[in-house]
């Protein structure tokens, strides 16, 4: 099993605002590319503008954080969540994964340079994420779609998941005007079916991003 597809989606992570572009993807990871070169794609997605249909402080928010919970971010990228998380939880612990070594540098070095003294950047490998530690909250923002062998991963990813742990999926609805191509995209409904079936039940649904669906899952039957 993969990490993320490994398939080229180069195309889909040149400009966040465009209609039918991608909108800053978590994880730049693809097959035909390696998206070295962080500083670079830092500043795509960390745009400001980003903010302002990402809503990162309403998703951190909706997650009802503990002061001391651990947060598993996978496809952390450049740490856009990842940094934010770090002031939410400040006796908890953010680990930032992802399988692109210079995006993993990154956040290391972002960290240290913002002072995020609980942020540790993960160098995650294909099929293991590598947590050091059972989560509270597992995040994927933008990376789902890039997930293969999704049930298997999923099944697996419930023993990273401490007991009453959540995961949370964030992504681009079928009708959103940004993110990639309709094609390359999955319905809320997909998630839903091949969570159940991976051994979760919904138990949150969030509708007020514009152009993502906002999905919170924890292990068990519905």
């Amino acid at each position: 099993m993969t990490f993320l597809a490994r398939r080229s989606i180069t195309a889909l992570l040149l400009c966040a605002l465009l209609p039918v572009a991608p909108a800053a993807a978590q994880t730049p990871h693809t097959h035909d590319h390696s998206f070295s070169g962080a500083e670079h794609w830092a500043k795509v997605f960390d745009d400001p503008k980003r903010d302002a249909w990402q809503k990162p402080h309403e998703v951190i928010q909706a997650l009802k954080l503990k002061p001391d919970a651990v947060i598993a971010d996978i496809g952390s990228g450049t740490g856009y969540f990842s940094a934010r998380f770090s002031h939410m939880v400040p006796q908890g612990r953010v680990y930032g994964l992802d399988t692109e070594p210079d995006m993993v540098k990154y956040l290391a070095e972002r960290a240290r340079r913002e002072g995020l003294k609980n942020v540790s950047a993960v160098q995650a490998r294909p099929g293991d994420p590598r947590l050091p530690e059972k989560a509270d909250v597992v995040v994927l923002v933008d990376v789902y779609h890039h997930v293969e062998n999704r049930e298997q991963y999923f099944r697996q990813l419930q023993n990273s998941l401490k007991p009453g742990g959540r995961l949370a999926v964030i992504d681009f609805r079928m009708d959103s005007p940004v993110g990639p191509p309709p094609a390359g995209r999955i319905a809320p409904e997909q998630v839903k079916a091949e969570l159940q079936r991976a051994g979760y039940r919904l138990t949150e649904e969030h509708g007020f991003l514009p152009n993502q669906y906002f999905l919170v899952f924890q292990p068990g039957k519905p």
